[in-house]
């Protein structure tokens, strides 16, 4: 599947915006790319024994394939390589006609979290993190990066985020909703801890491979139910972070839901409100509406952009999250990118406007 991307018409005003992309995927140019930064144990492990999943789909992947390396037509670059492998050309093509002021990048290939062997797993996760600035954020300042982490590893991953913090290029810590348990458990809550310490929201980017089947009654027949269930991954992240009491704990923990959408959040909010008000006793760590808590710490990117056939639905739900809560993401190179000309389909005020594209992101990551 690919969607014709038409010539973009940007307006005055939105080119002296400045746009913060909250979603740009970077690709390693080969299979040998991440060779350099591992060390020789695991360069000879990486080349003789690779990847050993969770998952049960050796042959690709659950995420939005459709399209060859998952990505628009015109994405591939003139250097070769796949789609966003060429900073100059993702600069060509994405940073520079669209504004972009800053961009925060999300690596979801190689998985390093995925690994059954911890130990290979934080070698590909510093490796990754190490690639990212070298690759991207060091000669493009634009770009940020997120931290990479062997999420069933808490050490391990409470010492990555420290390493990357330090550096000064990484905005946010990368972590999958389909993790081997609820990430609320208190066997995450050091990883949780660390983040908040660091200053680092939480990127709970759409995916991962845990080896559980991603619908309640097992593993969906169709790809088309595969592509939904990440909403029903988001939605059971949500409420174990809630009910296990870590924003109780971690009262500083920022969360970004990343390529989910977000209609779902009214509804689903007040369902969790009500079953709270009815067993509350069973929880009593959980002090507040499960809805506070949600406004309070998490916040939404709005690719995909979801589309009511009224379009004032739209303006209804974004009210009720929040337009503080709502971070612009275009999904760059994949094929169902957003544009920035084009993706809301409600007209915004200029408050909204500059909250959506740029302000929310700019304050919640820090970026100046």
């Amino acid at each position: 599947m690919n969607v014709d991307v038409r010539p973009r018409i940007a307006s005055d005003a939105q080119t002296r915006l400045g746009v913060v992309d909250c979603d740009i995927h970077p690709m390693l140019k080969n299979a040998k790319a991440l060779l350099p930064f591992l060390s020789e144990r695991w360069r000879t492990h990486h080349e003789t024994y690779g990847n050993h999943f969770k998952h049960p789909f050796p042959d690709t992947t659950p995420y939005p394939r459709s399209q060859p390396a998952l990505s628009r037509q015109d994405s591939w670059p003139p250097s070769g390589g796949p789609p966003g492998s060429d900073l100059a050309f993702m600069r060509e093509q994405h940073l520079d006609p669209n504004d972009i002021d800053s961009g925060l990048l999300q690596v979801l290939f190689p998985t390093a979290a995925s690994q059954r062997n911890l130990d290979y797993g934080l070698a590909m996760s510093r490796a990754l993190n190490d690639w990212q600035v070298a690759e991207f954020c060091e000669p493009e300042r634009r770009l940020r990066g997120s931290v990479i982490v062997p999420q069933e590893d808490a050490p391990a991953s409470i010492a990555e985020i420290e390493r990357c913090a330090a550096s000064g290029y990484f905005s946010q810590v990368f972590i999958a909703p389909r993790i081997d348990e609820p990430l609320g458990r208190r066997r995450y809550w050091p990883i949780l801890e660390a983040a908040a310490r660091a200053g680092l929201p939480l990127g709970m980017h759409s995916g991962g491979y845990n080896g559980h089947a991603s619908m309640g009654g097992g593993w969906p027949s169709f790809y088309v139910e595969e592509h939904h269930a990440g909403v029903q991954s988001a939605q059971a992240l949500i409420t174990s972070l809630v009910f296990e009491g870590v924003f109780e704990r971690i009262p500083d923990l920022k969360v970004v839901i990343i390529e989910v959408g977000f209609a779902f959040l009214p509804a689903f909010a007040w369902r969790l409100d009500q079953h709270w008000a009815r067993l509350r006793s069973e929880v009593p760590h959980v002090k507040r509406p499960p809805s506070e808590y949600i406004r309070e710490h998490f916040w939404f990117t709005t690719q995909p952009m979801d589309e009511p056939e009224r379009p004032e639905d739209l303006r209804h739900t974004l009210d009720w999250i929040g337009w503080d809560r709502i971070l612009f993401a275009t999904d760059y190179p994949h094929w169902d990118y957003d544009d920035p000309a084009r993706a809301i389909t409600i007209k915004l005020s200029e408050t909204e406007r500059k909250m959506v594209f740029r302000d929310n992101a700019m304050r919640l990551y820090g970026l100046d």
